[in-house]
């Protein structure tokens, strides 16, 4: 799926945000995984099919008014090989729902290895002269740190495979300013980022004014959100730090163009641990929380 796909799912749903999907055993009902140690014993085995269980439990429960998800690879490679495949099925399966799949990997390195990464998130493995899927996801985050030569083995997997990435410009956390804000010949390092995040954008515009090669802007930083927006109009912002980050509705409002685009606000402890604050199911929560958030951006962005 291009970008295209993503700006005409939120357009339809009116609903700029995605759902982490970077669940731990704790946000997991007890429930399900008691279910799974009892078949597989306390096992990474047992831990994945519970994990698998809770995704699809979430992506039914949200996938008619959240237009993608966000998976961090990082808690599927917690659980070793049946992680991977548990990241690998939970794409598939929001697939089937119709949704965007962003996969939170922040992966780069040169030649070859970057090349590696991006064909097995984005694109195909070759085996036998026949061109195979991996994880098969529609974008990703990417670290650009290690310069362009990181950086064009996944533009070139963006304009094979109509897909897109999201390259770390500034971040959520607390100590990214440590680099991030430091000067570069007169320029914070993350407006430099964003400078050559829009240039690697141009060959890669789509027809809804969008291009495949978006940023990373954190909701944490509302001001750099609004110097980045002015050098990157044409970008889309994958935002993450709403909620349990401390970041609100308002302090998102900068990441998005005049036309109500150009962003999409992730949460993911704050949907996936809905039900610990409520009397309900964790899907119903999931949806309740998801619905609260829909409402809560776009009355912000309005």
């Amino acid at each position: 799926m291009s970008i295209n796909t993503l700006v005409n799912a939120i357009r339809a749903k009116n609903n700029p945000t995605v759902a982490g999907l970077d669940a731990r055993l704790e946000y997991i009902p007890s429930y399900i995984v008691e279910k799974n140690i009892t078949v597989y014993g306390k096992t990474l085995q047992a831990a994945a099919e519970s994990m698998w269980e809770f995704n699809k439990g979430l992506i039914d429960a949200l996938y008619d008014i959240v237009p993608a998800i966000k998976p961090q690879a990082a808690y599927y490679e917690l659980l070793g090989p049946d992680g991977a495949r548990v990241l690998r099925d939970t794409v598939s399966y929001a697939h089937e729902k119709g949704m965007y799949v962003i996969a939170d990997i922040k992966r780069n390195d040169i030649g070859a290895t970057a090349t590696a990464y991006a064909q097995a998130y984005l694109g195909e493995s070759e085996v036998g002269g026949l061109s195979l899927p991996v994880y098969n996801c529609d974008s990703c985050t990417v670290n650009a740190y290690l310069g362009s030569d990181g950086i064009n083995p996944f533009l070139t997997e963006c304009k094979n495979s109509n897909r897109g990435i999201y390259v770390l410009v500034k971040t959520s956390n607390k100590s990214s300013g440590e680099f991030q804000n430091r000067d570069m010949e007169g320029k914070p390092l993350y407006v430099r980022m964003a400078e050559k995040v829009a240039k690697w954008g141009e060959e890669l515009m789509t027809e809804c004014g969008y291009s495949e090669v978006g940023a990373v802007v954190g909701a944490t930083y509302p001001e750099e959100q609004k110097i980045v927006r002015e050098i990157i109009p044409h970008g889309y912002f994958l935002v993450p730090g709403y909620g349990a980050q401390g970041a609100t509705a308002k302090d998102i409002a900068n990441a998005f163009n005049d036309d109500g685009l150009g962003a999409i606000v992730n949460s993911s402890r704050g949907i996936m641990c809905a039900w610990k604050k409520c009397d309900l199911d964790y899907q119903e929560a999931a949806r309740q929380e998801a619905i609260r958030m829909r409402d809560d951006i776009v009355s912000a962005i309005r």
